[in-house]
């Protein structure tokens, strides 16, 4: 399989881990919802769920397709994924307005966008140990370079949790910009791999 095609196989995977421990957390706190906003939050849970569904679907059909497809998909595939934030948006808009909720849902995908920066950093780690020593090089800087950025993402999430007074929208852009930094450690990393492979 291409690199291409890894890059954009983390990069899906990292977005259905979210929206899996996005969907888990508000499923959790749904007693915590009031009950004048009990019919909309079911009816946007309902609606995240359908969005997430569908985006796993068409992952489905375009890992199947191969890379050829893969480029037209991964477009469709980020339509979905922007749609899935905007019910997501929605939903803390009509009925997470509690900043508890909101510290709680953005701590769980914080971890769930943690366990992918980890996931991928041994991928690509377990990819280097293939590689004799002075072909390792490379791949080994950028493997400590994605676990270093893996490490600011997270402190970065602490201090965000520990002054546990931010609104949704400073939560969520510390999530889209660690997710912009491991879409680029995730592209670096393969791109490393693809030069040390032999006859590159």
């Amino acid at each position: 399989m291409a690199s291409s095609m890894h890059v954009y196989l983390n990069w899906a995977k990292e977005r259905i881990d979210e929206m899996d421990a996005l969907l888990a957390s508000l499923e959790s706190r749904a007693n915590e919802v009031k009950a004048e906003s009990r019919a909309a939050a079911d009816q946007l849970m309902a609606d995240l769920r359908k969005k997430r569904a569908e985006f796993d679907e068409t992952l489905k059909q375009q890992t199947q397709a191969g890379e050829a497809a893969w480029e037209r998909g991964k477009t469709q595939l980020e339509a979905e994924w922007n749609g899935f934030q905007t019910e997501v948006k929605r939903y803390v808009d009509v009925v997470g307005q509690q900043l508890k909720q909101q510290q709680a849902t953005f701590q769980d995908v914080a971890a769930a966008q943690l366990k992918a920066w980890r996931e991928a950093a041994d991928k690509f780690n377990a990819a280097a140990a293939d590689f004799a020593a002075d072909r390792r090089a490379d791949l080994d800087t950028t493997v400590a370079q994605m676990k270093a950025e893996a490490s600011e993402a997270e402190a970065n999430f602490q201090k965000l949790k520990q002054a546990g007074t931010e609104s949704w929208a400073a939560l969520n852009a510390a999530l889209t910009e660690s997710r912009a930094a491991f879409d680029r450690a995730n592209q670096a990393a393969w791109d490393a791999l693809k030069r040390t492979r032999p006859g590159a």
